[in-house]
């Protein structure tokens, strides 16, 4: 007796390498969207934090940003200078002129705050 008869709604009329190529493609596609999610922008709300407050000495005390509401006066104002991500990273990590090297904030806070930096500034990323 063929499959098909004793169980018609399991059993395909398609080929094996079709289904094969199918849960290769599904598979493919959840991978894909997974990574798509790991490699999504950081939350605009922890970058403000970070900015505002979360940081010693805060960000805001010395430099001023519109969308933080920061009127510091003694680093560059950012609203001018439009820093893209890149350039806020490099600032954070090694520390530039007066401003110090914050050594102890984590990659994903570090990218949190360039990105929310860089995007309320309207530089480019």
């Amino acid at each position: 007796m063929h499959n098909r008869e004793v169980m018609p709604h399991v059993a395909s009329r398609r080929p094996i390498g079709w289904r094969v190529r199918t849960a290769f493609a599904a598979g493919a596609c959840l991978f894909a969207g997974a990574t798509a999610w790991a490699a999504e922008p950081p939350n605009a709300e922890a970058g403000r934090a970070l900015f505002l407050k979360s940081t010693t000495p805060a960000c805001a005390v010395c430099h001023t940003l519109a969308d933080a509401g920061a009127a510091g006066t003694i680093g560059p104002n950012l609203d001018e200078l439009k820093p893209d991500a890149n350039r806020v990273t490099q600032a954070v990590r090694n520390g530039i002129g007066v401003m110090p090297a914050f050594e102890a904030l984590s990659d994903a806070e570090v990218q949190a705050l360039a990105q929310y930096v860089s995007g309320a500034t309207g530089a480019a990323q």
